[in-house]
C-alpha cells in the first residue's frame, strides 16, 4: 500500500496544509520565495503534519489550532533539510538540486532561517506555554545534534551510542514532538500525550534507520541522490559503523574516504564492502525493534480510528523500500 492511500482519511486537512504551507513561505524578496518554494515544490511525506493530525484526535480536536501546529512542525522540518544540504554539501534533494546546489550557501542558510522563524511566528499564535515548552526544548536539542553532526563527519570511532544519539536528535525528536504537540493543541490527557510521544520516538529512530539503510540499497531514482551519498560525504551511519568493526573492512574504507579521487568502479567496491559485511541485516533488525516498541506502545492507547491510522502508517515505514 502507498503512503497516500494511508493519508486518504486526511486528504482534506493535507490539502489545506499545503496550501498554508505555500502562503507561509511568501516572502517579500523574490530570492527568498523562489528559494523556498523550490523545496517546498520538491515535496514529501508530510509524515510530521500526519502525526500531529492524528495525535490531535485523542482530544479535543481544533482545525485551526491543530493546522498551525501541523504547518509549523513541517516548516521547521524544511528548514533542517536545507542547512543539512549546506553542512553535507549535498547537490540533489528528491530527485532535484538543492538550494544550496542552485543558489550558494548564503542563499541556503538565511532560506533556511526563515522558514524556521515563519514557523515560530506561526506556532507562537497558540497560547498554550507547554506546547512552547516542549517545542523549545526539541529544537535546542537539534541544534547541538547538527553540531555534532558536524564533529562527527569521517569519525570512524563512533560507537552505537553516539549513533543513536544522532538519530534521536536527527529524526526521531521532531516526530515525536509532532505526536506530543498534536495531543497538547487539542487538550488530550497527560499520559496519552506522554505515550503519544514515546511512539513518535521509536517511530522515528525506525525510520531513520530506515532510511541509513535504503541509503545504501535504494536506486539513484528511488532516492533523488546516489547511493551511498551519506558515507562518501562522511556521515558514518549504522550500516557502515557495523562494516568498520571488521580491520580488513576498515583499512580499505577509511582509505578511500581520505583520498576520494577514485572512480565510480572503486567506489562501487567500497558500497560492497559495506553492504556484504551484515551490516545491513543488523540494521533492519534494529529499525524493527523500535518498530515493534511502537506498536506495543500504541496497545496501550484508547481504541478509536486515529489509533489504527498510527497503527497503518507505522507498519508502511517498517517496510518501506524508498
Amino acid at each position: 500500500m502507498k503512503l497516500t492511500e494511508l493519508y486518504r482519511d486526511l486528504r482534506s486537512e493535507l490539502s489545506s496544509i499545503e496550501k498554508e504551507l505555500e502562503h507561509t513561505v511568501q516572502a517579500d524578496h523574490p530570492d527568498l520565495q523562489e528559494a523556498s518554494l523550490h523545496l517546498l515544490k520538491a515535496g514529501g511525506k508530510r509524515i510530521r503534519p500526519v502525526f500531529v493530525l492524528l495525535s490531535g484526535q485523542f482530544g479535543q480536536y481544533e482545525p485551526d489550532r491543530i493546522k498551525k501546529v501541523a504547518v509549523a512542525l513541517e516548516l521547521i522540518h524544511m528548514a533542517s533539510l536545507v542547512h543539512d544540504d549546506v553542512i553535507d554539501e549535498s547537490e540533489l534533494r528528491r530527485g532535484r538540486k538543492t538550494i544550496k546546489s542552485k543558489w550558494d550557501n548564503r542563499v541556503a542558510m538565511y532560506t533556511g532561517d526563515y522558514i524556521f522563524s515563519r514557523a515560530l511566528e506561526l506556532i507562537s499564535t497558540i497560547e498554550k506555554p507547554e506546547l512552547h515548552k516542549v517545542l523549545s526544548e526539541a529544537i535546542v536539542e537539534m541544534c547541538l545534534g547538527e553540531i555534532e553532526q558536524i564533529r562527527e563527519l569521517f569519525d570512524w570511532n563512533l560507537n552505537l551510542r553516539h549513533y543513536l544519539r544522532r538519530v534521536k536528535r536527527k529524526t526521531a525528536l521532531l516526530i515525536a514532538v509532532s505526536c506530543r504537540l498534536g495531543s497538547i493543541a487539542s487538550g488530550a490527557d497527560g499520559q496519552i500525550s506522554k505515550k503519544l510521544y514515546l511512539f513518535g520516538y521509536y517511530v522515528g529512530m525506525s525510520y531513520q534507520i530506515t532510511d541509513d539503510v535504503l541509503d545504501f540499497v535504494g536506486s539513484e531514482k528511488q532516492l533523488g541522490k546516489p547511493a551511498g551519498s551519506d558515507l562518501r560525504n562522511g556521515n558514518v551511519t549504522l550500516p557502515a559503523l557495523y562494516a568498520l568493526r571488521d580491520e580488513g573492512r576498515r583499512k580499505d574504507i577509511t582509505a578511500y574516504l581520505r583520498d576520494r579521487n577514485h572512480s565510480d568502479r572503486e567506489w562501487r567496491d567500497v558500497l560492497d564492502l559495506v553492504l556484504h559485511s551484515g551490516g545491513i541485516e543488523f540494521s533492519r533488525q534494529l529499525s524493527t525493534r523500535y518498530l515493534n516498541k511502537a506498536l506495543n506502545v500504541l496497545d496501550s492507547l484508547p481504541d478509536m480510528k486515529a489509533k489504527r491510522s498510527l497503527y497503518e502508517i507505522a507498519g508502511y515505514i517498517g517496510n518501506r523500500k524508498f
